[in-house]
């Protein structure tokens, strides 16, 4: 008489998500944009500052 040793017990497989992956906000996904600053409201010294940061140089 053998003994056939029992199966180790097996991980649950992940559950399938049929959710629409358009409807979740990305991480990339908001109103901030790339080299944005903050907001400095009425400062006009700050506002020149960085029209002339980011003046393409054909424009000296």
């Amino acid at each position: 008489m053998s003994s056939v040793p029992r199966p180790e017990p097996r991980e649950p497989k992940p559950a399938l998500v049929f959710d629409d992956p358009l409807d979740q906000q990305s991480s990339d996904d908001t109103d901030g944009g790339w080299g944005d600053r903050p907001r400095t409201d009425g400062d006009s010294a700050a506002d020149l500052k960085r029209f002339l940061d980011e003046k393409p140089p054909h424009h000296l």
